[in-house]
């Protein structure tokens, strides 16, 4: 029942945001956010690999192409937004390595989720020619690009099944 209540939330989370919230504020656009990365990261509904990369099985929105693989790190590309994804296998799905390094003075906000199993967070900068700089991280995972507004919201729910994918994958 629970895994159903939160599908059904994170779709009606999905539909109002494609619903025509072109015009949202900032805070709106930031609260939205911080709640589809609470969702995704409290969803219990398995993600399934579609990509293998480095012989590693891997959850990868159809939208985006690897562009860069290395041993930690890949570059994954959607148009002209980039993604920079940075995975340390040493790390379990709990640190909490990522997020204290992504402690900075100028935050629209830095959330943290957390229970028995993984930790994760959301931290979104402004940017003033960018947009925002948001980032997503989920153990020794941590997934970072640049958004709008408009985006920040669907880029979030990605972002955040991405590391919760890549936080599971060796352990």
């Amino acid at each position: 029942m629970k895994k159903i209540l939160r599908l059904v939330m994170v779709l009606l989370i999905s539909m109002i945001m494609a619903s025509g919230c072109s015009n949202k504020t900032e805070d709106e656009a930031v609260s939205e956010a911080k709640e589809m990365a609470r969702t995704v990261f409290e969803l219990e509904a398995e993600i399934e690999a579609n990509e293998e990369v480095n012989g590693l099985p891997l959850y990868i929105p159809g939208q985006l192409d690897v562009q860069s693989e290395e041993e930690n790190n890949l570059i994954l590309e959607d148009g002209n937004q980039t993604y920079l994804v940075f995975y340390n296998v040493i790390e379990d799905t709990k640190s909490k390595l990522n997020y204290e390094s992504a402690q900075s003075d100028n935050t629209l906000i830095l959330e943290t989720f957390e229970d028995n199993e993984k930790f994760g967070y959301i931290r979104i900068l402004p940017k003033e020619e960018e947009g925002y700089e948001l980032q997503v991280g989920v153990g020794g995972v941590k997934i970072t690009t640049y958004t709008t507004k408009r985006k920040m919201a669907d880029d979030t729910e990605e972002m955040m099944k991405m590391a919760k994918y890549m936080a599971f994958m060796d352990h």
